[in-house]
């Protein structure tokens, strides 16, 4: 069982994913990524995930609960009650939503860094680990430089970097003469 919280920590760990403004006025959040909505819960908190067809029928032959309220021959709009979700399956269709309404280099790029192994990625330290190459690829980080030009608290807000790979990150710099921007 989720809730709106959840929900709204697991849309906003994508890359150029906001909050809509205004939304919550009439009974509904919803998240978009380049103007495009991706997720919304309702009042009722019914979840509508925006999904390629594909991966909307997927998703309603894995939950009974699940339905498509509209959709066409490449995309679906599918709803399912929030309480029907437990965290790990939350995240994981909000990310195929969001995958699939993402622009192409974004969405490439988030793909990419699924793949990204610790110390096979430009100058970044193998030991701040999986989760924080990976967040560093998605944003389009793979080097030193480019981590140094972030403050400390954007790099901390960035979903799959803890606090263990900031002081990494942190030390590296310094070791080199560098260090976050202020």
């Amino acid at each position: 069982m989720t809730s709106v919280r959840q929900l709204r920590k697991s849309a906003l760990s994508h890359p150029a994913a906001v909050e809509q403004d205004g939304t919550t006025t009439h009974g509904v959040t919803a998240f978009t990524v380049e103007d495009a909505q991706f997720a919304a819960v309702d009042a009722g908190g019914v979840l509508h995930l925006h999904l390629s067809a594909k991966v909307g029928a997927d998703m309603i032959a894995a939950h009974h609960a699940a339905e498509e309220l509209s959709g066409s021959d490449t995309s679906v709009t599918v709803c399912v009650p929030l309480n029907e979700l437990d965290g790990q399956q939350l995240n994981y269709w909000v990310r195929q939503a969001w995958l699939f309404c993402a622009p192409n280099e974004l969405a490439a790029r988030a793909r990419a860094a699924e793949t990204a192994v610790p110390g096979e990625v430009g100058d970044l330290p193998k030991t701040i680990g999986r989760p924080a190459t990976q967040a560093l690829v998605t944003a389009g980080m793979e080097s030193l430089d480019q981590v140094a030009q972030l403050s400390e608290a954007e790099l901390s807000a960035m979903h799959g970097v803890g606090p263990k790979a900031v002081r990494i990150l942190r030390e590296t710099l310094e070791s080199t003469g560098r260090e976050f921007r202020h």
